[in-house]
């Protein structure tokens, strides 16, 4: 076995060199000038940033090969990948560059001067271009080794994901657990050198990045990157560049089928769909399921790598809701309130072990300590398991809503409400919609003295949260419901916002009923 996942591309280079490895608009990379390009970001990493081991390298882009380039760049020197959310707000990205004291922000061409900007407010961290760490010039080796003291057990991704306390959290990966969600991929999808990966969605998630890219080049196949999701670009390249394999959301699936050119696309290449990232509905799946294309549920969270537990391909028509079974390399448990492993058939919280799974969160060893208990990953997600071993998930014990594949925390917008003048308090829940899965929904009590309307509640979000995060809707309610020990019973407002938008349309169309009013 590797002792470092930069050895893929590695052995590639030596056993199919001329292989393609990455497709990105109109450049083809094979495997052999994928290891030389890596050997040289390396070394420019070292001898000009003075990049080691334990080190964070940024990434503030769209979907490139230069992501991939630098995540086995810094496999080799022992430094961990940070990929930046772009579409954070300035603020939520400046904080997560300083929560990780990053050394140095690459940006790809359309984020130089926001790239620029973040830097310049982060003490320590330098912004350089794409193209400043793909050039080695004559005070930089053209050759760097592997730091004999990086092994598996070495942190190669340092990846955000929102916290339930209204701060991102950033979930350390070890070479390990990179190496072992590549083994669960493989046994997932059967995946193996001939398969062509199309990879659409971003690779600052690691769903974009670790379900099926890092495992297609793992074992030497062949990955078609699109800078961003596009639905039309989606279809035009299943149309002509034939991959066989992606991974879609719901939201993106959707995307796709409401396209003119989806009906008349020929999807016989493809062997697989795989999606998740929250509850899916079957008539998602059936969207591909009704064009004979077999579509794999999986279940994980980024702090697992994310490939935790999914369905095979012979299991995709048959077991249609079900999150499948537990991977290859992972193992779980649904427990009750007490931690006693419930029956057959019950529900209780989902508990996770493996090498797939986080080191720790980044200078939060509280949050350490809470999320990983006598070795098992707690993942706050209620499910339960039939009789023949597979998994549904069907309930949330965290407070978190999941917006088009986006965790978003309540606690992050109640936060900014909160100190919002002329508001004596406010909630925020998840609601449902048909195109993201869920959407955000603040419920705000305002100070009777105020002049309060939903312009000005939404306005106080603008450049302090990233755009997706904003609620859809705002209501004004008398007072928050709560219990006797003051916590506030959001299943109640949950209830009460279902029942004030049964007569409506949607969120846009408000109208007073009950205690609830819509604020316009």
């Amino acid at each position: 076995m590797s002792q470092n996942i930069c050895q893929w591309i590695e052995t590639h280079a030596d056993f199919v060199p001329e292989k393609l490895a990455v497709r990105f608009e109109g450049r083809e990379i094979t495997y052999r000038e994928l290891l030389s390009q890596i050997t040289q970001t390396a070394a420019v990493l070292k001898d000009v940033y003075g990049i080691g081991r334990g080190e964070r390298v940024a990434y503030l882009g769209f979907n490139s090969p230069e992501l991939l380039v630098l995540l086995f760049a810094c496999a080799r020197l022992g430094a961990l990948l940070l990929p930046l959310n772009w579409r954070l707000a300035p603020l939520e990205q400046t904080y997560i560059l300083e929560n990780a004291v990053a050394r140095i922000l690459v940006c790809d061409d359309d984020h130089k001067m926001i790239g620029h900007q973040l830097s310049d407010k982060v003490p320590g961290c330098v912004a350089c271009d794409h193209a400043d760490i793909a050039t080695v010039t004559d005070d930089v080796h053209d050759c760097v080794d592997r730091d004999p003291k990086v092994d598996l057990m070495t942190p190669v991704l340092l990846v955000y994901t929102s916290g339930t306390t209204g701060r991102p959290k950033g979930a350390v990966l070890t070479q390990q657990a990179v190496l072992f969600n590549a083994l669960n991929s493989v046994h997932m999808h059967d995946l193996d050198i001939s398969d062509h990966i199309l990879t659409a969605l971003p690779m600052f998630h690691v769903g974009g990045l670790n379900i099926q890219t890092t495992p297609a080049l793992y074992v030497g196949a062949t990955v078609t990157l699109q800078r961003r999701f596009e639905p039309a670009t989606v279809l035009s390249a299943i149309r002509d560049l034939r991959p066989t394999r992606l991974v879609l959301v719901p939201a993106t699936i959707m995307a796709l089928a409401e396209h003119p050119d989806f009906k008349r696309t020929d999807f016989s290449s493809i062997r697989s769909v795989t999606t998740g990232s929250t509850i899916v509905q079957k008539s998602v799946i059936d969207i591909f399921h009704d064009r004979n294309v077999p579509v794999i549920q999986n279940y994980g969270l980024t702090e697992t790598g994310p490939v935790a537990l999914y369905l095979r391909i012979d299991d995709a028509f048959s077991r249609v809701g079900s999150t499948g079974r537990g991977a290859l390399h992972t193992r779980f448990r649904i427990v009750d309130d007490e931690d006693r492993d419930v029956p057959t058939g019950q529900s209780g919280e989902l508990l996770l072990q493996g090498s797939n799974v986080l080191l720790e969160y980044w200078r939060d060893p509280a949050a350490t300590r809470q999320a990983l208990q006598d070795g098992w990953f707690r993942t706050g997600d209620i499910g339960y398991c039939d009789s023949d071993g597979y998994v549904y998930i069907n309930d949330r014990k965290k407070d978190v809503v999941i917006s088009g594949s986006e965790n978003i925390y309540p606690a992050e917008l109640e936060h900014v409400l909160d100190q919002m003048e002329g508001l004596i308090e406010a909630a925020v829940v998840g609601m449902p919609d048909n195109r993201w899965g869920e959407v955000p929904v603040a419920v705000i009590v305002p100070d009777s003295a105020c002049d309060i309307d939903k312009a000005k509640v939404l306005s106080c979000f603008d450049g302090v949260l990233a755009r997706f995060k904003h609620p859809k809707a705002v209501f004004s309610i008398d007072v928050l419901p709560r219990n006797v020990m003051g916590k506030v019973l959001k299943h109640e407002l949950r209830q009460m916002l279902t029942d004030e938008m049964s007569t409506q349309a949607d969120l846009g169309a408000g109208r007073k009923r009950g205690k609830l009013a819509q604020v316009f």
